[in-house]
């Protein structure tokens, strides 16, 4: 039998969906991007600085293999930065998974596969949309049965 949230915490699991759609949309966002970036690298073989000598944005070419070293382009780095961003933003939204699922106490493989819609393009947009009408409905649901019988 699947254990139940407990009537308590249904305050904290409202606070923690409210989390959750916002960082599952910022990790989307940033996923694709960071896809963006990745085809722009290795199908094109560029990369973006931003606040270079000759532009506000240059895309440079990449470095031949070997001598990545030598070649130190001028600017900031966006696509790194883009990198960067999505992992952190990665953290917070396992850690927004993690405040939902708990209280929720749902099977460890539902933990992951939300999870893994900070991974996979789109699946963020998808599983946000379902988990935020099965928690509403559930939440609804059950308050109305709590307001009910007391």
């Amino acid at each position: 039998m699947q254990l139940q949230p407990k009537p308590a915490d249904y305050p904290r699991i409202r606070k923690a969906l409210s989390f959750y759609k916002v960082t599952s949309v910022i990790t989307g966002v940033m996923l694709l991007l960071l896809v963006a970036v990745m085809i722009m690298k290795y199908a094109f073989n560029v990369q973006l600085f931003l606040f270079t000598p000759n532009a506000f944005a240059e895309f440079v070419p990449l470095a031949p293999e070997g001598v990545d070293s030598d070649f130190v382009p001028q600017g900031f780095d966006l696509f790194k930065a883009i990198l960067i961003a999505h992992g952190w933003f990665y953290v917070v939204y396992l850690v927004s998974d993690f405040m939902l699922w708990s209280p929720m106490r749902w099977h460890f493989g539902r933990f992951l596969l939300i999870a893994l819609g900070g991974v996979i393009p789109f699946m963020s947009f998808f599983l946000e949309a379902r988990i935020v009408r099965q928690v509403t409905g559930y939440l609804d649901a059950h308050a109305a049965k709590a307001e009910v019988s007391a």
